[in-house]
């Protein structure tokens, strides 16, 4: 009688179980390797020979032999094992998930809290895929997303283009940022007035955090422009916690280090929040890479469309 291949019930996780205790030579390794139970890969190799309508291996022996059968089998499948797992490869490689390099951008506060996590695991599953990270303030990132230098990036709001998109993120509140012996930072809350510019160090003007401040009515003049500025909220971050003076921070930027030597503490009546964003291209087609990263992301972090 002549057997037809299309009517055998195999796909490649029975060749598979096959060729793992072939070459692990015990069903217990064979089940490690595949991480399966090893009920369930004898469960497989029962299938297998059931299909085929013989033993491939003698469980007479401890362990199991294969059969001179097997060894066939073994020899006629192993061509389109290897051939399978090349063309799965070819095709990772052509999407951009298996090698390529995914170009990220991010504000300094993004990072630790929201990136780190979802990127850890997304390069875990691709570990030929290369990232690049850049961190930089909100207007540049949302111009190198606009004009190709980067895939997407997470930041504060940017000027709208019709080149981006952006959905919220994440909200979070601003607050006083101070070293932990300076003495508003025993108070459980502070307010503007026991504040003066003479104790602040501002951001530079083109950072959002600084864009936040000015348009906040609340927040007097001279606690935009004060004697110290930083470059950078990390440069900032840095001079607090050196003594130098405080600042008006996002929480998240504020704990950025997860520095006990720095505080945040919240004021009473200051109702400013900062939004952070997901940039991404609204005119050109996202990567392979790009769009597996959001689809990673979204299910850490509900995406919020931008009105």
């Amino acid at each position: 009688m002549k057997l037809e291949s299309e009517n055998i019930n195999l796909n490649l996780r029975h060749l598979r179980a096959l060729h793992a205790v072939a070459e692990e030579g015990s069903f217990s390794a064979a089940a490690a390797r595949l991480s399966v139970v090893p009920s369930a890969l004898s469960e497989l190799v029962r299938q297998l020979e059931a299909s085929i309508g013989a033993p491939l291996f003698d469980r007479r022996t401890r362990p199991p032999a294969i059969t001179p059968l097997g060894q066939d089998f073994l020899r006629d499948t192993h061509p389109l094992l290897n051939g399978m797992d090349r063309a799965v490869s070819r095709l990772r490689q052509s999407a951009g998930l298996e090698d390529g390099t995914l170009l990220l951008g991010a504000s300094p506060s993004a990072i630790s809290d929201i990136l780190v996590p979802v990127l850890q695991e997304f390069l875990n599953n691709r570990p030929g895929l290369r990232c690049r990270l850049h961190d930089d303030i909100a207007e540049t990132l949302a111009h190198m997303v606009s004009d190709g230098r980067l895939d997407l990036a997470v930041a504060g709001r940017a000027q709208h283009s019709p080149d981006l998109r952006q959905r919220a993120i994440l909200h979070d509140p601003v607050g006083l940022a101070c070293c932990a012996d300076h003495p508003l930072a025993a108070k459980d809350t502070v307010t503007l007035d026991d504040l003066d510019a003479s104790m602040l160090i501002g951001l530079d003007p083109n950072t959002g955090t600084q864009h936040l401040l000015k348009g906040c009515a609340a927040i007097p003049d001279d606690f935009l422009t004060p004697r110290l500025q930083a470059h950078s909220t990390i440069a900032q971050l840095c001079m607090i916690r050196a003594g130098l003076g405080v600042a008006l921070l996002p929480r998240n930027a504020v704990m950025l280090f997860r520095d006990p030597q720095i505080c945040f503490v919240p004021v009473a009546g200051l109702d400013l929040w900062r939004s952070l964003y997901l940039l991404e291209p609204a005119r050109r087609p996202m990567t392979a890479a790009a769009r597996a990263f959001v689809a990673e992301l979204e299910t850490h972090i509900p995406l919020i469309p931008d009105d």
